[in-house]
């Protein structure tokens, strides 16, 4: 890996949680323990292999020219291992100085604190790393000083997966079908649903009353009414992406050792009254419950949970990008973590962005330098940075919702403005 100008690179080895992980570290020129940021990096699927991981660019950049060092973990494992990423990540920031001295012959100094950031499932392992019950529980002490979570899971992100297929099965007519067969039924079923460009549903175009209720109903799911939605929902790699998920079994593919996913309490709206009506509690009763073992992701003497939670239980500023068109990890993630935070009473220490843009984690250059700039910049004494509301459904609804932090704007969502 090349160094960025003004900076020098280390890669290596260590004993993670479950085997070997790669480190990386990167350290501008002059630097004496002036902080250390620890990256965190997304899903890499199911694969053996354990790749070193390097953020992008605009992070590192901007990292480097606040006078930070940076470290990253490949993690000792893969799959949806976020008890890895915390132990992992947090353990490299504990050890990383003896690890360079004994790879590389260079004695660093010691930071004089530490941050934490990632994407996806590393912005699940940044956002769960600073709440207290992990940090209480972890293994690998880390007194982080802030967080920045991008486009982040959680352990809600499984809620979503396990409903959006269920509930399109109801809708396309299978419900009685087993679950086991999605995917098998999965053609049939999306052919219920859409009209077809070719062999490939026109996400756009949704046939019929029960296509329309299922748009209706993951609007809800992921966020409620809001600006890029409909722009997000027909982009058909994300599509793809959660509906693979279909005729799973609720153990996030073997993090858990029973089931985590239950639908039981789960109410499915199409609309947005005050109240369901009449056909949606037709629906509601129709549709096929689960009920998730209680016993599936419990505290753990030995470290954090399989699947550590984010519950907006922390004490440090946390700052948060989010694309509102995101149909993978949706944008409700971040309402919830804001109903966290109200809970917990630490509200003002969480300022959430929303960015107007499909796809998962889609930020442009110039957005993760602002955030970045203005995270450090908070961590180090300034003021809290301005956000936006998460949680005022007229505010997340208005036409021009996530224009104040979108630069630059998207040729393909409606323009700021444009209402």
């Amino acid at each position: 890996m090349a160094a960025r100008p003004g900076s020098s690179t280390y890669v290596g080895t260590y004993p993670g949680l479950q085997g070997e992980a790669v480190y990386v570290v990167e350290v501008p020129d002059g630097w004496d323990g002036d902080g250390l940021i620890m990256y965190t990096h997304g899903y890499r699927g199911t694969g053996p292999d354990l790749p070193p991981s390097v953020p992008g660019t605009p992070w590192r950049d901007a990292a480097l020219a606040a006078g930070y060092a940076w470290a990253s973990s490949s993690y000792s494992a893969n799959y949806y291992d976020v008890r890895a990423g915390i132990e992992d990540t947090n353990k490299l920031a504990l050890n990383f100085i003896d690890y360079l001295e004994a790879d590389h012959s260079v004695r660093l100094a010691e930071p004089d604190h530490y941050l934490i950031s990632g994407e996806s499932l590393g912005g699940h392992v940044a956002a769960a790393a600073v709440d207290r019950e992990n940090m209480e529980r972890t293994l690998n002490k880390v007194p982080y000083a802030g967080a920045m979570p991008l486009c982040q899971a959680e352990q809600n992100q499984f809620q979503w997966l396990g409903d959006y297929p269920r509930v399109l099965m109801e809708l396309s007519g299978y419900g009685d079908a087993d679950y086991t067969d999605f995917q098998d039924l999965l053609p049939q079923m999306l052919g219920a649903l859409f009209n077809f460009n070719g062999t490939s549903p026109n996400w756009s175009s949704p046939r019929g009353v029960n296509g329309e209720r299922l748009v209706g109903i993951a609007r809800n799911l992921t966020g409620g009414e809001r600006p890029v939605f409909d722009e997000g929902f027909a982009v058909d790699v994300w599509q793809g992406a959660v509906l693979s998920t279909g005729g799973s079994e609720g153990n996030i593919t073997g993090i858990l050792a029973r089931n985590g996913y239950g639908n039981e309490n789960q109410v499915y709206r199409w609309t947005s009254g005050s109240e369901p009506t009449e056909d949606e509690l037709a629906f509601n009763e129709q549709i096929a419950r689960v009920s998730a073992d209680e016993d599936a992701n419990l505290p753990r003497e030995d470290g954090v949970r399989w699947i550590p939670l984010v519950a907006g239980d922390f004490g440090v500023p946390v700052l948060t990008l989010h694309t509102l068109g995101d149909f993978y990890v949706p944008f409700r993630h971040q309402q919830l973590y804001r109903e966290g935070a109200e809970e917990h009473g630490n509200e003002e220490l969480l300022v959430q962005r929303a960015i107007r843009a499909t796809g998962h984690c889609g930020f442009s250059d110039e957005e993760i330098t602002r955030a970045m700039n203005d995270w450090l910049d908070w961590v180090n004494g300034g003021s809290a940075p301005a956000g936006d509301e998460v949680l005022d459904p007229a505010v997340v609804a208005d036409a021009n919702y996530g224009c104040t932090f979108t630069t630059p704007q998207r040729g393909d969502v409606p323009a700021c403005g444009a209402n």
